[in-house]
């Protein structure tokens, strides 16, 4: 049964993962275009939704939680996997795996919009010099 257990959560993260990793594909794919070349944007899209797969999985397979339908408590007894377990471990999954994912991605987007604020500040600046030197030009 722990075995079945496990095989589920990790097939739950990796659905919940998948979907989470579709969702948010497309902003990710527009905010790294905006950020780095053409070239690298689908390097570091790719490296992202990777990292959104093994942080879902990872925080939706609690490996170290359902170790206790394996391991005897102090009086020796193992805890009964029943129908009513078996939901909450499966909520647990999707809520962890969501949860890892959210802040994975709050992480992310904040450096991205730091990143947008300098490379937008660095175009304005380099804009205005533009303007500058060709209003010098025309009046030598």
């Amino acid at each position: 049964m722990f075995v079945t257990l496990l095989l589920i959560t990790f097939a739950i993260a990796a659905v919940t993962s998948t979907v989470a990793a579709l969702l948010f594909s497309k902003p990710v794919k527009k905010i790294l275009g905006r950020l780095v070349t053409e070239e690298l944007a689908p390097t570091w899209q790719r490296y992202l939704l990777f990292a959104i797969y093994v942080v879902g999985i990872s925080g939706g397979v609690r490996v170290w939680e359902i170790e206790k339908y394996i391991t005897p408590d102090k009086e020796g007894k193992l805890l009964v996997l029943n129908s009513d377990r078996w939901v909450i471990e499966v909520y647990k999954t999707v809520i962890g795996t969501l949860q890892s994912i959210a802040w994975t991605l709050l992480v992310f987007f904040p450096f991205a919009l730091l990143a947008y604020v300098v490379v937008r500040g660095l175009e304005l600046r380099r804009m205005a010099n533009t303007l500058e030197k060709d209003k010098s030009a025309a009046l030598n």
